[in-house]
């Protein structure tokens, strides 16, 4: 094992939630600090120009960092800054966040706005995959150790609702005295904007029919949907409920259901802010045709579509279009076109018939590369493009950028409190 290294100074935060440190001539990034840290490390991982440290010890807390309200957070990968106060995850966030799109883009500071702050800095995860193993002490619920597969036990997480909290409470000792705990490595918990709550138990045993029996012995709750995904087939299999959830947007509120399995935004505070910026840039006035690509089940498309002429929704998981199909005549809106197809290809053939006025790109982490060479041979006017990763957005823009359009704003997000992610929005025109 390598010697303790230090004390050294924490200069900044980076990309990725880690701070940086220097010794023998190198940057060395390390977890769980806050800029200002006098600190000893231990190096984990030497790379060429750079090393991956643990944290051994503090010498000298910065004048920034306050004690983190979770008793596992060190220890858990749910979080990585929550050693920082919010008014300073804040500020970090933001200047990285410019600082990728300058660097990576160069573009105009001017155009970067402020970010736009979370409601609530705790319980505001509506949903949550909580990992379980049956250890030699119990049956223990939490998150897995940065990269590993150890599970960190946790009792309540400050970030998690609080009905999610209430509901593993009882589901904890219920399954963990039971012969089933054992093969129970997940339990995906989420709750909706009217307090409905769903559980999907991932079982991978046999004996559906007895964890079943098991589960209905949860005291009875309207408000709650009980599954199990089963095995390595993924088929869920209801045990109390239809499993749907309801979240609401737009106003007056448009109802939008979606099935376990399918996606919603974690936070659905900031979803609703984030979803009026979008309407704002998409300055629609009701003559125009709008392709929604990566739809899901409709939370931009719907109230675009009450704005709009026309809405065509495109996403890859079936079930989330019939979601979709299914919110749209719940809503009464007849101007949407779902369609079940990878993103790829669809502009394209979309567009033969009639050319498209927005374009609203909601990608996956991975961002929207794929996209780019026909974007830029079938140009939109006006482009949305929602990201929740600001390296593949960086990679992306300036792609689009060099290809004829212009950055008109970037905003970004805090849609994860406690984390170093973001979310934006980045609107753009075409110019040629």
């Amino acid at each position: 094992m390598k010697k303790p290294i230090g004390p050294l100074r924490v200069e900044s935060l980076v990309n990725g939630g880690t701070g940086i440190v220097r010794a023998d001539g190198r940057v060395i990034f390390v977890p769980q600090v806050v800029p200002g840290d006098e600190i000893i490390i231990r190096v984990r991982k030497e790379k060429k120009r750079y090393a991956e440290a643990e944290l051994i010890e503090i010498v000298k807390p910065s004048a920034q960092r306050r004690v983190m309200p979770c008793p596992v957070a060190a220890d858990c990968g749910g979080c990585q800054w929550q050693q920082l106060p919010y008014a300073d995850q804040l500020r970090w966030k933001q200047q990285l966040f410019h600082d990728t799109l300058i660097r990576q883009c160069s573009v105009d500071a001017g155009l970067l706005l402020p970010i736009v702050a979370a409601p609530d800095e705790w319980h505001y995860r509506s949903r949550v995959q909580i990992k379980c193993q049956l250890t030699s002490a119990g049956f223990i619920c939490g998150f897995f150790k940065p990269k590993s597969h150890f599970v960190v036990a946790m009792e309540r997480c400050p970030v998690i609702a609080e009905p999610l909290n209430d509901l593993l409470g009882q589901l904890r000792p219920l399954l963990g005295q039971s012969v089933f705990a054992g093969q129970i490595d997940q339990i995906d918990l989420s709750v909706g904007d009217c307090q409905r709550r769903r559980a999907v138990v991932h079982y991978q045993g046999a004996d559906v029919v007895g964890l079943t029996e098991l589960l209905l012995q949860i005291k009875a709750d309207e408000k709650l949907e009980l599954l199990i995904q089963s095995g390595r087939s993924g088929r869920f299999i209801p045990v109390s409920g239809a499993g749907d959830l309801t979240i609401n947007v737009d106003e007056p509120p448009l109802s939008l259901s979606y099935a376990a399995g399918g996606f919603a935004q974690i936070n659905l505070a900031q979803n609703r802010q984030l979803l009026k910026a979008v309407i704002a840039a998409a300055n629609l006035t009701g003559s125009q045709r709008v392709l929604d690509l990566y739809c899901g089940m409709g939370n931009f498309s719907l109230p675009l579509a009450r704005r709009a002429r026309q809405v065509c929704g495109v996403e890859d998981y079936s079930a989330s279009i019939e979601m979709a199909r299914r919110n749209a005549v719940q809503n009464q809106l007849e101007n949407l076109l779902f369609y079940a197809q990878p993103a790829e290809g669809m502009l394209s053939l979309l567009a033969r018939e009639e050319k498209f006025d927005l374009l609203l790109l909601d990608p996956p982490r991975a961002g929207a590369f794929t996209l780019m060479d026909e974007l830029l041979a079938m140009p939109v006017p006006r482009v949305i493009y929602v990201s929740c990763d600001a390296q593949t957005l960086a990679r992306d823009l300036k792609v689009i950028i060099n290809g004829g359009y212009r950055l008109v704003s970037s905003e970004p997000f805090d849609m994860f409190p406690q984390t170093h992610h973001v979310e934006s929005i980045s609107v753009l025109e075409y110019c040629r």
